[in-house]
C-alpha cells in the first residue's frame, strides 16, 4: 500500500478544510468533521485501500487495516498539519462539537439506565412466555398442556415464581442501575429500591407521623417512580459528601441521604410519579387501543426511520411498563417489540435482496452478514451499510414492515417479554398468537425482499456503475503481476485459537466492523483467561505500543490480526503485557502477551478476542470451525485457498 498516497485521497475525499480532528486505533481512522454532508463517499466506496466506512458517536471511521492505518494516519497528519490526538482526545473533541439535545440527552440517560437491566428482564420474560405456553388453552386442543400433564403442574407453578420475581422487583434493578447513571452508591440505590417494595407495605394503610397521615403504597412493576426516588438521594449523597467532615461522613451520610429520600418518596415523590406513570401506559395503551391495526401499520412504516434518530433507545422503559400493566391484567402488552420485530426482519431481507443482485464482492460479504444480523434483531449494520447506502432498500423495507405491522395489529398480536425483535422474537409472544406472528414475519419478509428485488433488477446502474476501462497493460507488466502473485500465492489453513473460551461467530461482536466483518471473515472468542498465544506459525507484521492487537503473517500466507477487547486501545496499553516485536519469527503456542480480564471489565470495556484473516478476499473461502468451548491451539478458523 502506498500511504501517502492512501492519505491525500482520504484527505480530498472528505474535505481538508472540513477535519476538525483525527486519531487512529489498530484498524481505522477515526475523523471528527465539521460537516459530514461534505464527504466524497463514492470516492471513499471505490478506493481499494479503503475496507469500510461509517458514522458513530460523532466521529467518521474510516477502515484501513492493521499494519497500515498508523502510516497512513502519519502522512494525514503532515499533509494536514492536525495536532496527534489519541481515541480518548478525539472523543473529546467529538463531544465538544455536539450541540446540546435536551430530548436526545433524556433518551440516552433512559437507555443507559435500562439496557443493562434488559437481560434480567428478558429472562423474566421468557420464561413467562414458557408458562403461557403450558397454561394457555387453544393451542393444542381445549385443555393447555399442564390440564392435559398434571405431573408438570408443579413445574409450571415454580416457573410462575422465576417468571414474576425480575418485574416484581424491577423498582431494585432499576434502582441500582440509575444510582450508577445518577453517580450515587448503587448498594444505597438498591436499598431505596428494596425499601419501596418491602412486603411490610400495606395499601390503603398510614403511618401517623406527628399528626400527619402518610399513605403507604407498594411500588412493584414501577419504573418512573424509583427514578425520581434514586434521582433524590444521588444529590443528597453528593451534597452530603461535600459537606459533613470525613471522620463522619461514612457513617451519617447514607443514613441521612436514605432517611430523607424515603420520606420524601413517600409523602410526595411516589404518589406524584406513580400517578404520572400511570396516565402514560393508560395514555399508550389508549391509543393503541383507538388507532388499531391501522396504528400499528403507521408505526411499522416509520420505525426503523425512528431507529435512525436514536429515539428508539427511548422504548425499552416504555415497554416494561405495557409488560407490567398485561402481567397484572391491566393492558393490552408489548406491541411495540411486535412493531420493532417487523421493521428488523424487513430490512434484513431488503439487505439479502442486495445480496443477490450485486455482483461487488465486498457488498456481498457485508450484505450476507448484516442481514442474518437484522433477522436477529441488530439492524445497524444492515441499515447503515447497505440500505441507506442504495436509499431504495431501505424505503422498500418501510413498506414491508409497515404491512406486515398492520396485518399483526389486526390479528392482535403482542409480546409478553422482551427478547431478540427478529425472526427468534417468536419466544416473547403470547403464546396464542405465535402463529400470527410468524406469518407477520413472513408477510414483512416477502414483501420488502420482492420490493427491493424488482426495483433494483430494473435500476441495476444504482448497484454496479459501470466501472472506468483501464488502460491495457504491457504483457511485459501482465507476466510479472502474474508471476508474483504464484509466488506470493496463499495455501490452505486451519488458524488455531489464540485464547480459552468461548468461541462465537464474529456477527455476535458488539462492534459494527467486526460484526459486518469488514475488515475480513474469522472468529471471536469470549476468553476465560488473558493469556494470548501464536494461532500459528510465522511473522509478527504489526505489534501494537498499546499491546492490544497483534498483526500476524504465517508461513503459509494468511494475515491475522489479533484484537483484544473493544475500544481497548483507549487504555494505552495499561492492563496489557507484550512478549513480541515487530519482525519477530514465531511459533504456534508461544505466548504473545497477556491481559488482566478482570481490571479491563472494571474499566468498562469488552474482553472479546477477534481473530480475523484480513486478507480474506485471497480465499475461496474463511470458515469458523463449529465449536463452543475451546482451548488456545484448538482450531478455530478454516481458510480454503483460491
Amino acid at each position: 500500500m502506498d500511504h501517502k498516497k492512501v492519505a491525500k485521497e482520504v484527505i480530498e475525499a472528505v474535505g481538508k478544510d472540513n477535519m476538525v480532528g483525527a486519531a487512529h486505533c489498530a484498524t481505522r481512522l477515526r475523523l471528527v468533521l465539521k460537516d459530514d454532508n461534505n464527504i466524497d463517499q463514492a470516492a471513499l466506496d471505490s478506493n481499494a485501500d479503503v475496507k469500510g466506512t461509517f458514522k458513530t458517536n460523532g466521529q467518521y471511521q474510516i477502515i484501513i487495516g492493521p499494519g497500515d492505518v498508523n502510516f497512513v494516519y502519519d502522512e494525514l497528519i503532515k499533509e494536514t498539519g492536525l495536532k496527534e490526538a489519541s481515541t480518548e482526545d478525539l472523543k473529546k473533541i467529538a463531544e465538544q462539537g455536539k450541540k446540546f439535545n435536551p430530548i436526545m440527552a433524556f433518551i440516552k440517560l433512559l437507555s443507559d439506565i435500562f439496557v443493562p437491566i434488559i437481560p434480567a428482564l428478558v429472562a423474566g420474560g421468557l420464561l413467562m412466555a414458557l408458562n403461557n405456553f403450558l397454561t394457555s388453552k387453544g393451542l393444542f386442543g381445549s385443555q393447555a398442556l399442564v390440564e392435559m400433564y398434571p405431573a408438570i403442574k408443579g413445574l409450571s407453578s415454580m416457573i410462575q415464581v422465576m417468571s414474576a420475581a425480575p418485574f416484581i422487583f424491577m423498582p431494585i434493578l432499576v434502582a441500582i442501575s440509575a444510582a450508577k447513571r445518577f453517580g450515587a452508591n448503587q448498594f444505597l440505590g438498591a436499598a431505596i429500591g428494596m425499601i419501596m417494595t418491602s412486603p411490610d407495605l400495606i395499601s390503603g394503610k398510614a403511618w401517623d407521623i406527628f399528626g400527619m397521615q402518610v399513605m403507604q403504597s407498594n411500588y412493584y412493576y414501577q419504573v418512573i417512580p424509583v427514578l425520581a426516588a434514586v434521582w433524590i438521594l444521588s444529590v443528597l449523597e453528593k451534597w452530603l459528601h461535600k459537606r459533613l467532615p470525613s471522620a463522619v461522613d461514612f457513617t451519617f451520610t447514607p443514613l441521612i441521604a436514605v432517611m430523607l429520600t424515603g420520606f420524601l418518596t413517600f409523602t410526595v415523590v411516589g404518589p406524584v410519579m406513580k400517578t404520572l406513570s400511570d396516565w402514560i401506559t393508560n395514555g399508550i395503551v389508549w391509543l393503541y387501543d383507538t388507532t388499531s391495526f391501522i396504528g400499528m401499520g403507521i408505526f411499522g412504516l416509520t420505525y426503523s426511520a425512528i431507529v435512525l434518530t436514536g429515539l428508539h433507545q427511548s422504548f425499552p422503559a416504555i415497554e416494561t411498563q405495557l409488560i407490567t400493566a398485561f402481567s397484572n391484567g391491566k393492558g393490552a402488552g408489548d406491541f411495540i417489540f411486535v412493531v420493532a420485530s417487523m421493521a428488523n426482519v424487513a430490512q434484513g431481507a431488503a439487505t439479502f435482496a442486495i445480496w443477490t443482485l450485486t455482483k461487488d464482492k465486498k457488498m456481498k460479504g457485508l450484505a450476507s452478514s448484516a442481514g442474518v444480523s437484522a433477522l436477529l434483531g441488530i439492524t445497524e449494520p444492515a441499515l447503515f451499510g447497505v440500505n441507506l447506502k442504495y436509499k431504495f432498500p431501505f424505503f422498500c423495507a418501510l413498506i414491508g414492515s409497515g404491512i406486515a405491522a398492520m396485518f399483526a395489529g389486526l390479528m392482535h398480536v403482542i409480546a409478553v417479554s422482551l427478547g431478540s425483535a427478529g425472526f427468534l422474537g417468536f419466544l416473547s409472544i403470547n403464546a396464542t398468537s405465535i402463529p400470527m406472528y410468524v406469518v407477520a414475519e413472513l408477510i414483512s419478509f416477502a414483501l420488502a425482499f420482492a420490493l427491493t428485488y424488482v426495483y433494483g433488477k430494473s435500476h441495476r446502474q444504482l448497484l454496479d456503475p459501470a466501472p472506468v476501462a483501464a488502460p491495457d497493460e504491457p504483457k511485459a507488466v501482465k507476466e510479472a503481476k502474474k508471476e508474483a502473485k504464484q509466488v506470493s500465492g496463499v495455501k490452505n489453513q486451519v488458524i488455531a485459537a489464540p485464547v480459552d473460551g468461548e468461541s462465537i461467530d464474529l456477527s455476535q461482536v458488539d462492534d459494527q466492523v467486526f460484526s459486518t466483518k469488514m475488515m475480513g471473515d474469522g472468529a471471536a472468542v469470549i476468553p476465560s483467561n488473558g493469556t494470548i498465544y501464536a494461532p500459528a506459525d510465522g511473522e509478527i507484521t504489526v505489534a501494537y505500543e498499546t499491546k492490544h492487537a497483534y498483526g500476524i503473517k504465517t508461513n503459509d500466507g494468511a494475515e491475522v490480526l489479533i484484537h483484544v477487547g473493544i475500544d481497548t486501545v483507549n487504555l494505552k496499553g495499561q492492563h496489557f503485557t507484550s512478549n513480541v516485536t515487530q519482525g519477530q519469527k514465531i511459533k504456534k503456542g508461544d505466548v504473545l502477551g497477556t491481559a488482566d480480564l478482570d481490571a479491563i471489565k472494571q474499566a468498562g470495556y469488552d474482553t472479546t478476542v477477534m481473530v480475523i484473516i484480513t486478507n480474506t478476499m485471497d480465499y475461496a473461502s474463511v470458515e469458523r470451525i463449529d465449536a463452543n468451548k475451546v482451548v488456545h491451539g484448538d482450531d478455530l478458523v478454516a481458510i480454503t485457498a483460491v
